[in-house]
């Protein structure tokens, strides 16, 4: 008969871990990358299973098995959670050779949805071929025929080995170029990764005690839920910090006014997770890297174990009701760096709206009715700060409050205006130091919100629209 596990609830929360990350973010925004990390044109690959502890944000860590990449390829040469990001290009071959180091002798093997994969070496198992040993090598080998996001875990006893994290991401990028998803018709600026992730600590501690006879996975009750191998506030700080040695990703999506992000979406655990996007729809335009006939809008995709979704996300600002910017009468911007030279600091712009961006070229009606067509040459916002034409100028339709009768969030700037930052109380804001506009990612179920209980945390990240002068590398 298994024996039940019970959770014991933990009782104390550390915001010091929080307020840390959170100045992590600020301070290194500027090195953030726009870019998925991973490694990118290696096609072979030598990969160990190995043990090791991922950290939590409450102060804790967990027994987890992961990928360590023997050619150290992103300079961590530890088993990582999740395991490494294979970035391919269309019709590349990828060989990845397998050994097992994991504890009691456990076998484990690499399975690759959505791609023809040969396998050899190693010991049968029930779904390919496993390496049961440092000594039992598997490989594997397929050609990357399709672009698209993909994932890769382990085929033996997944239920386990997956929450134990074995599992992984794969991009491969179509013969277009990098700057498309799957052809010229998904292009996009910039691309983030959110492997999705769930942990049991009961499950975690009978396996690093070699508890596997009462291991019962219908009792499964995670309480981390994680973005990348890291629960919330730690996806914020930048990626490859030392003090998460096993946890080098990050989640910090940025982006600029106007521009096209690329949200690769993996479900890599075993529960579904409703994963919601503050600032606008997002064009669901694939699903298991097979592009979809017709994109589907979407204000929050349920991401479902064992499927990848790619979406175009774009934050534009129209119908504020006030310029983006700020009013910009008697300014004088002279490098055009988005500042007044006779008052460093404050905001100043021109608008550069032709009469043509003031009329849809498709309807040709006058903006703001002919936003049916907000992609097309006159689409009513300026050429060079993507600013919405008919805004311009507008102030603020709200008076604020004095600043002693304000609550202050850390990403407050001071000001409403984007790129504007103004002085606050001293203590205050400081996470936001090119006053840029913050959004909240996350899961929107509640209990995903926290680390053990403890808000917040878990599957949360910020996406922060950047004024247009920010540089995204």
């Amino acid at each position: 008969m298994k024996t039940k596990r019970k959770i014991n609830r933990a009782s104390g929360a550390l915001a010091i871990g929080v307020a840390a990350a959170l100045v992590l973010l600020a301070a290194g925004s500027a090195a953030a990358q726009a870019r998925i990390d991973g490694i990118v044109g290696v096609t072979n690959l030598n990969f160990t299973a190995m043990a090791g502890e991922v950290s939590t944000p409450d102060g804790g860590s967990l027994h987890f098995w992961g990928y360590e990449d023997l050619g150290n390829h992103e300079g961590v040469g530890i088993p990582q959670y999740p395991g490494p990001t294979i970035i391919l290009n269309q019709n590349d071959s990828l060989t990845i050779t397998l050994v097992s180091e994991l504890p009691f002798g456990q076998c484990t093997s690499m399975v690759f949805p959505g791609h023809a994969v040969t396998a050899s070496g190693g010991s049968a198992g029930l779904l390919t071929q496993e390496s049961c040993g440092d000594a039992d090598t598997v490989t594997y080998s397929f050609t990357a025929g399709q672009p698209g996001t993909y994932m890769y875990h382990s085929g033996t006893e997944a239920e386990l080995q997956v929450e134990m994290g074995l599992v992984g991401a794969i991009i491969v990028r179509p013969v277009d170029g990098e700057g498309y998803a799957y052809n010229v018709d998904t292009d996009f600026d910039h691309e983030y990764l959110f492997l999705l992730t769930s942990m049991d600590p009961g499950v975690h501690a009978q396996v690093e005690q070699g508890d596997f006879a009462n291991l019962d996975m219908t009792e499964y009750y995670p309480v981390y839920w994680f973005i990348n191998g890291r629960a919330g506030p730690d996806d914020l700080a930048d990626a490859f910090v030392s003090w998460l040695p096993h946890q080098p990703y990050n989640a910090t999506p940025r982006m600029h006014p106007g521009e096209k992000l690329l949200m690769r979406i993996i479900g890599a655990g075993q529960g579904q997770h409703p994963f919601h996007f503050h600032g606008n729809n997002a064009d669901q335009i694939a699903r298991d890297g097979r592009l979809l006939v017709h994109p589907r809008s979407k204000f929050t995709t349920l991401s479902v174990p064992g499927e990848t979704v790619d979406q175009i996300f774009t934050w534009t600002g129209a119908q504020l009701g006030w310029d983006l910017y700020g009013p910009a009468a008697g300014c004088t911007d002279a490098d055009n760096n988005m500042e007044d030279d006779d008052n460093p600091g404050a905001t100043c712009h021109d608008n550069i709206c032709s009469a043509n961006d003031l009329v849809d070229n498709e309807t040709g009606l006058a903006l703001p009715e002919g936003l049916e067509n907000p992609w097309a040459p006159g689409d009513g916002f300026d050429d060079t700060n993507w600013e919405y034409c008919a805004d311009h100028g507008k102030g603020l339709p709200v008076t604020l409050p004095e600043k002693q009768n304000m609550a202050f969030g850390g990403w407050w700037s001071g000001s409403p205006f984007m790129g504007d930052v103004q002085p606050l109380p001293p203590g205050e804001g400081g996470l936001n130091p090119f006053g840029g506009y913050f959004f909240m990612w996350h899961s929107h179920a509640e209990k995903e919100l926290t680390n053990f209980d403890i808000f917040p945390g878990g599957m949360l990240s910020m996406m922060v629209v950047e004024p247009p002068y920010v540089a995204i590398p």
